[in-house]
């Protein structure tokens, strides 16, 4: 709905609830219509690793797929949100499907490249469920294919409420940065998911256990990181 909101016009804002009461507003719906010279310096600096054909995961308005489109590239983006899918095709992305991430398989063809910006590595969600969608990408990508994925260093935070909830996680046996979040905008709200903030080394790690291994990092500022992924 937020990203709808935009394209009509409005200037929505959202609130992101925490399972522990903390809420915060989002950075809103601007970022998932930003053309790439407003994109943050790893972002922009990360798409020299795409190649050949794309999955764009997380496409929301379209920013990441029109942008490797631009360059030649054919780009498949997937979200779960239907009015977000609309706004892309409208803006021009060609194909843009209603899909959930962990629906991904083999029936939408071999992929070269996947990207998860806007950190989106967090919908890779926790220490169980990453491995098995990382061997899903495996599977329908080609030798040599890379992963961009964003996310933003945990341990970069000083925040005494962030902290509170990392140690939280740990004494509950949850990655510390595996967030229990639900969005909410005017009178809607998403059932609650799970939302991983990861370390390089948490990425590295997770990515190993599901057959791929973490090339480089392209740095940021305030933790956040691109991981350049590739096929072990």
């Amino acid at each position: 709905m937020l990203v709808r909101a935009w394209q009509d016009g409005e200037r929505p804002v959202e609130i992101v609830e925490r399972d522990d009461g903390f809420i915060a507003l989002s950075g809103g719906a601007r970022a998932y219509f930003e053309p790439v010279r407003r994109w943050s310096p790893p972002e922009r600096g990360a798409l020299r690793w795409a190649r050949g054909r794309v999955l764009d995961v997380g496409v929301g308005a379209g920013r990441v797929a029109l942008e490797l489109q631009a360059r030649g590239h054919e780009v498949v983006g997937i979200d779960v949100s239907p009015l977000a899918v609309e706004v892309a095709r409208e803006r021009g992305v060609v194909d843009a499907r209603v899909m959930p991430f962990e629906d991904v398989d083999e029936s939408l063809g071999t992929f070269d490249t996947v990207v998860a910006y806007g950190n989106n590595f967090g919908l890779f969600a926790s220490r169980t469920k990453a491995p098995r969608l990382f061997r899903r990408l495996a599977r329908m990508t080609s030798d040599g294919a890379r992963i961009l994925a964003s996310s933003r260093d945990r341990s970069a935070t000083e925040d005494p409420d962030h902290l509170a909830y990392q140690r939280r996680n740990a004494q509950r046996g949850r990655m510390p940065g595996q967030l229990r979040l639900r969005v909410r905008y005017r009178l809607a709200a998403t059932p609650w998911f799970d939302y991983l903030i990861a370390t390089p080394d948490e990425m590295r790690e997770l990515a190993a256990a599901g057959g791929w291994r973490l090339a480089r990092v392209v740095p940021g500022d305030e933790g956040l990181y691109v991981g350049v992924l590739e096929k072990a």
